[in-house]
Order: structure tokens, then sequence, then C-alpha cells
């Protein structure tokens, strides 16, 4: 059975690049039937707020992600703990004691010596009275998983036949001094104990994974199945966060972005198939093939957002709006929310067009209209009006004033509407409560 995961650290809100990550993962999942584990990665208790693991879990509900079973790192400390005690008894574990700024001035003398900046594993031919001595000084040390130098190898779902020179690679860190556990060991250890098969990430995790890979494999488990999406910018290809901030998914649904216009765009942008406005996540499931993502960055632009929005809202029923209906009588729903919906941005907005149907409307009369729009209106009768009202009336008006066109029409919608633009005017008449008058 297929399992994947998202883990997000609740340190902060989500943002589009970690919806992009979410929405491949439970898709694979929805595709194949397996199961999808919402983990809160929350080992580090001083940045991590339980007011952002319900705002994680909130915007994946508006978004209708929904989770089969939620993980909490803070739970399981014991078992990493477990694992870094098996690690450390067969010789893969190990303290190291350097200062930040000694690690800075090793990175720097193998860059100038034009070498890669890999750690020198000091730490390992240390006897045990200097062992001793440093943790004296300098408290508990952190400790790194040490690396098999060989090439590690996988075929990634994405990015294709993947390997790398595990000797290009500094032994990573997976316990500070402190003692926090550190997001390689535990997602290793979660992901073999909870089964995930598959796992799809950003491309800045390629070498996470050929790390992950080796201390999968040393705890003697098999590494799942990975792939590695290419990270987003922004429209003219430059860093997504130096133009347009962190582009929150509450900050998107605040502004009244619609979740199948959001869903529909990032389950296509970067692959080779055109980006489709669905209806459902069905749709989605069904249209979703990973292979068919690339590995170049991908350009993402926010005002392609608004467009499939507002298609989202335009095809929605009266139904699925009617929470905003509230002024609109119950029996004129269906028909003002078909007259209107065309001229709807966002949802919030479904109301607004009915004041000036109610009569509530500012006239919008130029001086020298004035004349024709009172002729006008004494050629119209008293409501109701019907879906023939417009036509009969406009046509009246034209064989009375002789105006025609534009010079006909839009006077008559200004001093209606008190709008520019909106919906059809043979629709406006239907639904008017009163005579318009000036």
């Amino acid at each position: 059975m297929t399992v994947t995961r998202f883990a997000p650290s609740p340190t902060g809100y989500l943002h589009i690049g970690n919806l992009r990550t979410a929405l491949f993962n439970w898709l694979i999942t929805q595709k194949s039937g397996g199961t999808f584990i919402l983990r809160i990665d929350d080992t580090d208790p001083e940045r991590s707020k339980e007011e952002y693991v319900d705002a994680i879990k909130h915007d994946l509900d508006w978004l209708g992600l929904g989770w089969d079973r939620v993980e909490r790192q803070s739970l399981r400390l014991d078992r990493y703990a477990e694992a870094a005690d098996r690690l450390r008894d067969m010789g893969r574990f190990y303290e190291a004691w350097e200062t930040p700024t000694e690690l800075d001035l090793k990175r720097k003398k193998l860059l100038n010596m034009g070498r890669p900046p890999v750690y020198d594993r000091a730490a390992l031919t240390l006897p045990d009275d200097e062992k001793s001595r440093l943790r004296t000084e300098r408290g508990d040390g952190v400790w790194r998983f040490k690396l098999d130098q060989t090439r590690i190898n996988w075929t990634d779902g994405i990015l294709g036949d993947m390997s790398i020179d595990a000797a290009s690679v500094s032994d990573p860190v997976l316990i500070r001094q402190d003692g926090q556990v550190l997001y390689t060991l535990a997602s290793v250890v979660d992901d073999t104990e909870m089964g995930v098969t598959h796992v799809v990430r950003g491309s800045d995790h390629v070498t996470n994974t050929a790390t992950q890979i080796q201390m999968i494999e040393a705890l003697g488990a098999t590494p799942p199945s990975f792939a590695h999406h290419s990270l987003l910018t922004g429209p003219g290809g430059e860093a997504l966060s130096k133009r347009l901030g962190t582009l929150s998914l509450r900050d998107l649904r605040a502004a009244g972005i619609e979740p199948m216009a959001l869903l529909s765009l990032m389950a296509r942008l970067g692959s080779s198939d055109p980006v489709e406005l669905r209806t459902s996540h069905a749709e989605l499931i069904e249209g979703f093939d990973v292979t068919r993502f690339g590995a170049a960055p991908t350009k993402f632009d926010p005002d392609d957002l608004g467009p499939l929005s507002e298609r989202v809202i335009h095809g929605l029923d009266v139904a699925e709006v009617t929470k905003f209906l509230d002024a609109v009588p119950e029996p004129k729903r269906a028909a003002y929310w078909q007259a209107v919906r065309s001229n709807i941005n966002r949802r919030t907005e479904a109301g607004t067009w009915w004041p000036v149907f109610a009569g509530e409307a500012t006239p919008v009369v130029a001086e020298e209209d004035r004349e024709f729009v009172a002729e006008a209106f004494a050629l119209l009768h008293e409501p109701p009006y019907d879906a023939g009202t417009w036509s009969t009336w406009t046509s009246a008006v034209k064989d009375a004033t002789g105006r025609k066109g534009k010079a006909l029409f839009m006077p008559l919608r200004l001093a209606i509407t008190g709008q520019a633009r909106g919906p059809e005017m043979a629709d406006v008449l239907t639904l008017l409560e009163q005579k318009p008058h000036l």
C-alpha cells in the first residue's frame, strides 16, 4: 500500500511552496488508495507553536486535502533516542565539539585551497582524554552520522537516475549540542517506522536524500521512492520570496482565492501538461502524474490565480454562495445569482449587487442625458418585469428619442445600476423590485 506524508514545521504559516509538496504527496496517495500522514515536525520546542499546528490543519481543510492520521514528532523522542543508540553501537554516530567559528574557519581554508568545504572528521581521531577535556570545557557536543564514503545512487521519480559521492558531503549533524533532534534523524526514523513508501519534496532536499538513504540502510530498512520537484520562482525567474514574500495560504484565502483555482494551478505548474481548471478533487487526482514534472525552476505568477478563481466563482451554483445572500429574498436567490455571478470575483461579494435590484442604487446621470433618461423612464411601466421587458422598452425609447447603440443603452444602465458594467440589463430588469426613477 502506498504511504506518503506531509511534514510541516509548526513555526509559521503554510506558504505556496509547502502546498506544492503537500498536494503532490496527497495526490499520489489518493490515486493509489493509500494512506496520507500529516506529520507535525515539532521537535524544536522554542519555535513550534500550537497556533501554527491549528493553522496548518485549517489550511489543508480549506483545500480539501484530508489526512488519514496525524503524527507528532515531539511525542516520538524516545524512538529517535533508540535509533541514535543503535547508530552509536554500530560506529556510525560520533560526537564533535567544534564551535561555529572553528567550523567557519575550516570551511574558508578549504575553499581557499579550491577544495569542497566538507567537514574533516577531526572529532573521530580525538583521544579519550581530549574528549573528556572538551566535554568539561564545552559541555555536550553535536552528534554526527558517519557517512560511508561511497557513491549513493537512486532513481528519482522526477529527476531520473541520481548519483552523489558521499565523500563530497559533510557528515550531517543529527543531534544539536542542546540535545534537540534534527530533521534528518527524525524523518529517517519516522519514514522507516511508519512504512512511508513515497516521498515527494523540493529539489533543495536532494543532498538530504542521499544521506538519508545511507541512514535508512544502516538501520536495516529499505528506502522509500523519492521524487524531487522543482523550486518555484517569481514570474521573471527571481527568487520567490524577494518579490512576493512567503505567499501564505491564509493570505490567499483572505484575498478570496478559490481552493480549486489554487489546486488546479499547483497540480500542473511545472509539468508538461497545460494548466486546466478542475471542478473537483477527483478530476485533479485522475489527471495527476508526477513523472510529467520537470527539474527546471518553475515560474509562478500569483496574478494567474485571479482569473482561475473568477472562473470557479462563475461556475458555482447558488447553493454554494447562499450564506453570502442573506439580504436577497429567498425566492429570488436563484434568479439573482444566475444574473450576477459572471460579475462576481469572490464569494464574499456574492450579494453586492442586490442593492441595485432593491432600488438602493445611486443613479449616475450626466447632465446632457437627464432629459433623455426622464423621457425613457416615463415610457417604462410599473413592475413586475420579465425577460422581454428590456428589449421592448429600449425599442420604444429608440423610436421616441432617436437614440441608438451606446448612446441609448449606457445612460439607461448608469441611471438604473449606477455602474458602467454589470449583469445583462434584461436580467436586471426582471429582478427590479420597483420602477427606477431619478
